[in-house]
Formats: structure tokens, sequence, C-alpha cells
């Protein structure tokens, strides 16, 4: 992309602490253009970079995708390799540039069944960003909502935590976001319209943004407006307002 970006201001609004999306549309991204699957996987992994510096810009806090998914392994076997080859390549190009931003890496989900060589690579990334503090971006990969409260019920259990013992708070300090706020705002590219497993605990009170753009052509102008749509809702946590006397 070249060119000066439109500026956009976003004083008047509130902006979320934490934004989630859903990354969607990927492969029927690539069919509108009569292109291969793997080659809207590669434009959806171009297009973190371009939401990543829109986030630092907007100063959303934190970032979490949804990059892969414990359903996507049952995918055919050469799109699910053509994946891990894109997310490999994806932190050798980019994660340098990521440190020099200040992002700190997270990793949402677990390594059962991902390739030794990809599994370094990520404990490489998390290391060298651990102490960065301009944006943290959570990467769900190999993760699934129902997984991940399974995985904290075992080890609440393994750690001998007693039913009375056992609080909202407490249960979330074994999720995979522990010590970070639940999101505010969830989106979902291409105009699907379900969560697919994602942060189920976590987002039980954000807002839900669903779009039809696919996640290639998700850019800076789509998240401000999903943010000024954020703001037009009145987010009451199960609760009602006082009535006015």
């Amino acid at each position: 992309m070249g060119g000066q970006q439109k500026p956009l201001d976003l004083t008047p609004y509130k902006v979320p602490t934490h934004v989630a999306i859903i990354m969607d549309g990927n492969g029927r991204w690539a069919k509108q253009r009569h292109l291969p699957r793997q080659a809207g996987h590669r434009a959806g992994a171009e297009n973190i970079r371009r939401i990543i510096n829109a986030c630092v810009e907007f100063n959303i806090k934190i970032l979490t995708i949804y990059a892969f998914s414990t359903e996507n392994w049952g995918r055919p076997e050469r799109e699910v390799r053509a994946l891990m080859k894109i997310i490999s390549r994806v932190i050798d190009q980019e994660l340098d540039e990521l440190h020099a931003q200040g992002v700190c890496l997270h990793h949402l989900g677990s390594m059962t069944g991902v390739d030794p060589s990809l599994q370094e690579r990520v404990r490489r990334a998390l290391e060298l960003t651990k102490n960065n503090d301009r944006l943290i971006l959570n990467v769900a990969f190999n993760y699934g909502g129902r997984a991940e409260i399974l995985h904290a019920v075992r080890q609440i259990l393994a750690d001998g935590i007693s039913p009375d013992e056992l609080t909202e708070e407490l249960f979330s300090s074994y999720l995979f976001t522990r010590g970070l706020p639940d999101p505010d705002l969830v989106i979902r590219t291409s105009g699907e319209l379900r969560i697919s497993n994602f942060l189920i605990w976590q987002a039980a009170y954000a807002e839900y943004y669903p779009t039809p753009t696919y996640w290639p052509d998700f850019g800076r102008e789509d998240l401000y407006e999903a943010i000024v749509a954020y703001n037009q809702r009145e987010r009451r946590f199960g609760l009602v307002p006082e009535p006015v006397s």
C-alpha cells in the first residue's frame, strides 16, 4: 500500500482495551479471485501486519487473533501443511519488526501435535518479546475454547482446589489469558454469525461485530468502523440502568 493514509479521529470515542478477531474468509477471498485457498491464507497472514499497525495507532492495548483452531486439523492435509508453513514464515519474517515495535507475543493454545521446529520458533518469539508493552498480541494457535476450559479444570483438580475455594476469578487464572482483561470487542470477518469455539469463557460479555468483509480485505478503516459501532452499544453486563426519577 502506498500513499498517505486518511486521518481517522477517535477522539470522540472510547477505544476498547482488548479487541479479539476471528479472521475468517481467506478461502472465499481466494475463490473470488480464482486463486488456490493457500493464496487466501497467505494474503490473510500478510494482513495481520496492517491490523497490528492500526491497533498501535488507535492505542488498543491487547489484540487477540484466531490463527488456527483445534478443529482446523480436520482440513485437507495439504491445506494444513500450507498453513503451518505460512505461520512459520510469518514468524521468521515479522518477528524482528514486531519486537522493534514493542509487541509482546502470547500463545493461546496447545503445542501438542505441532511440528517441533515450529514449536521452537514460537518459543523463541515468546522469549524475545516477553518484556514489550506497547501492544499485547495473543495468537490463538491450535486453540479451542472448550479445550481451554477442560485444560483449566484438569489443572484445578491437579492443584487440589476445593469446590468452596473456586471462584470466577480463580478459574480465570487457569485460562491461557490469565492476567489479562477479557475482550471488550470481538470482530468476525466474512459475515458469519457464530463464535466457532473462540474465547467462550472470556467473551461472555464482549460486544460482537460481524462484517461481510473477508479477512484479507479488512483494514485500518474497517477496524475504525468497528470501534465506532462498539461505541454505539450500551454495555450492561447483565444489569439494567437505574431509572431516572
